[in-house]
């Protein structure tokens, strides 16, 4: 028996919400049952009781909101409880096509992968303006570069897991799971494939930031910030080098002057590269520190994983504040 669980995240979707979950396959080959996670992250108008009109019986509520990071995470969660073989994270906004969810676990089901993510194709789009398409493109370069995966499209949020995949994933991020979580596969060596997917005409415009510049400054925090968590000797290594190595180039002008006569004018470049250098090593020892720390938390993650599995192997509630027990089934 093989179980998939499609999780939506929503926040206010009681418009959108009845077209997407009328766009989820019935039944799919190889799989048994499909049941249905609605993850309302304190919406305002109704989105919940939609869902229970449409006959949704997982519905997990937050009283406020907490972040589309928070809300997958919980997804995770009551998926996992449900028994669930596999995981398809879609939109509620009906963006991604339920057609393509077949094409989109089926990696997972011929065992090549243990994630996927669905390719929108974003240099076709013709909802996506130029500047967005250029920075799409340059975020997922980064992406790619910092988690070792060529995944085209970091930011589609229409993506599937393994039971196993999604037991290891630990999202610490409050803004958005789709790039933390890419990356700390990619450091895990959890193997990511891509599928090309099509989407559906826009129905609004994206909640999750309010500007690009927004975005941009969130994004890139998130990046540095996970890169950093998995490989703190490189980060803090790196900047400990240049700030040393600048210590080092402004102690060699002074030698220059010195030999020719003129050291007595630039002692203070001497003070100077003295102390960026002395900076520059402890950066280095922080960054050692760190790795260490880095050690511990690989062993503690393994420890969560571990922990999780034994809470689900007997009854389990997930995290999130789940209203109702049971599935869906379709089909």
């Amino acid at each position: 028996m093989k179980k998939l669980v499609i999780q939506i995240p929503c926040l206010n979707e009681a418009e959108t919400l009845p077209g997407t979950y009328r766009d989820l396959p019935q039944s799919i080959p190889g799989i048994d049952e499909i049941a249905v996670v609605i993850v309302d992250d304190g919406s305002k108008d109704g989105t919940s009781d939609v869902a229970r009109g449409l006959g949704v019986t997982r519905i997990v509520r937050f009283p406020h909101r907490r972040g589309l990071a928070a809300a997958f995470a919980a997804g995770l969660d009551a998926s996992l409880a449900l028994g669930a073989d596999y995981i398809v994270n879609t939109d509620g906004d009906n963006q991604y096509s339920g057609a393509d969810i077949p094409r989109l676990i089926g990696p997972l089901v011929r065992s090549e992968a243990d994630v996927v993510i669905g390719d929108r194709n974003v240099q076709a789009l013709d909802s996506m303006s130029p500047m967005k398409k250029r920075l799409q493109r340059l975020g997922s370069w980064v992406v790619r570069q910092v988690s070792g995966t060529q995944v085209p499209d970091t930011t589609s949020g229409f993506r599937a897991y393994t039971r196993e995949a999604a037991l290891r994933l630990t999202i610490v991020s409050d803004f958005s799971y789709t790039l933390e979580s890419i990356i700390q596969a990619g450091k895990k060596h959890i193997t990511i494939a891509h599928v090309q997917i099509s989407t559906n005409p826009r129905t609004r415009q994206s909640r999750l930031f309010s500007s690009i510049w927004t975005y941009i400054k969130a994004s890139a925090a998130t990046i540095v910030r996970i890169y950093a968590m998995y490989e703190p000797l490189k980060v803090f290594g790196l900047i400990g080098a240049l700030v040393f190595l600048s210590g080092l180039a402004i102690t060699a002008r002074f030698v220059y002057y010195f030999l020719g006569g003129y050291g007595q004018g630039h002692v203070q470049s001497l003070i100077v590269s003295a102390v960026l250098m002395i900076v520059g090593f402890e950066i280095a020892l922080i960054g050692l520190v760190a790795d260490m720390i880095s050690g511990m938390r690989k062993l503690i993650e393994d420890l969560l994983y571990r922990v999780r599995r034994m809470e689900l192997e007997g009854p389990a509630r997930p995290r999130g504040g789940a209203e109702d027990d049971g599935s869906t089934k379709r089909g």
